[in-house]
């Protein structure tokens, strides 16, 4: 029998990233949570982090995140039947990674009333939407929005609808790098704004143009600060059409090139031993998304 205490202590270690948080979230000493994974280390026979800043799972350590994951949730399912067995009477925390310029738009709107109907808490990771799946596979979140289709093992996925970018510059960064019109070679040769070294929009959209290789840019890990960096003539870069649709109206920001968007699909995976809430969650996503994501194709 696993000793559920022990697990939940190195949920705490690598949801918190440190020892000192973690001991903090579960009330006791520092030294207490460093017994409780040596224990557990021992009890498995191997390491279960590595001792780095922050801490990581090891390959065991994140099977055994995926494990105390799914049996938070389905611990909620029996206390909803059972409310004895909830003694603290505390809300459900739920882990999820998503991308920036969901958190931006239209994440807030989608799950707002469903969280103050389940008294559900959120920690919220930020990943760019090519990565984020990797959260689920180290077993650090129990459910995640990404552009991959293919889940994990142990997870299902499901079609949410497609972010749709579009490449944009205020008219004064237009007009000083392309007073003959904006030219596909031409970009290359202009500052583009991209958001971290996961964030390959820019290469797609320059591909697509025939434009292939490295190309000038800035650095700028921030949706919001994405786009004032372009509307302060910084840059063009490929920014969510929801995001901007004043600033379009208003002609502060202007397409480079006209109806050229890019449609990123977002896919929600959640573990399929889940328990009720992730499957209401689910259902609300998917009923919700549709007010502002695209279909896809």
């Amino acid at each position: 029998m696993f000793d559920y205490k022990l697990l939940s202590a190195l949920a705490a270690v690598v949801e918190q990233a440190g020892f000192e948080r973690a001991a903090q979230v579960l009330g006791l000493s520092q030294s207490a949570i460093s017994q409780r994974i040596k224990l557990l280390e021992a009890r498995v026979g191997q390491p279960v982090l590595v001792r780095a800043t922050p801490p990581a799972p090891t390959e065991i350590g994140r099977r055994l995140l995926n494990h105390v994951q799914q049996v938070r949730l389905l611990e909620r399912d029996l206390q909803s039947l059972v409310p004895a067995l909830d003694e603290e009477g505390l809300p459900e925390r739920l882990r999820i990674a998503l991308n920036a310029d969901s958190l931006a738009t239209w994440w807030a709107g989608a799950v707002g009333t469903f969280c103050a109907e389940q008294h559900l808490l959120l920690d919220l990771v930020v990943e760019d939407q090519t990565v984020g799946l990797k959260r689920m596979r180290a077993g650090e979140v129990a459910a995640c929005v990404c552009a991959s289709e293919r889940p994990v093992a142990g997870a299902r996925s499901v079609l949410l609808g497609a972010m749709r970018y579009r490449a944009l510059a205020n008219p004064a960064f237009i007009a000083r790098h392309f007073p003959d019109g904006v030219r596909a070679d031409q970009l290359a040769r202009a500052p583009a704004l991209v958001f971290g070294p996961d964030d390959f929009l820019q290469h797609r959209y320059l591909a697509s143009l025939g434009v292939e290789g490295g190309f000038e840019h800035h650095l700028c890990p921030s949706s919001e600060g994405f786009i004032r960096l372009a509307e302060a003539g910084l840059g063009w870069g490929l920014v969510p059409e929801l995001q901007v649709r004043e600033q379009l109206e208003r002609g502060e920001l202007v397409e480079l090139v006209a109806d050229k968007p890019i449609d990123v699909p977002l896919y929600w995976h959640h573990w399929r031993n889940g328990g009720q809430l992730l499957g209401l969650l689910t259902e609300q996503l998917v009923r919700a998304s549709g007010q502002w994501l695209v279909p896809l194709g």
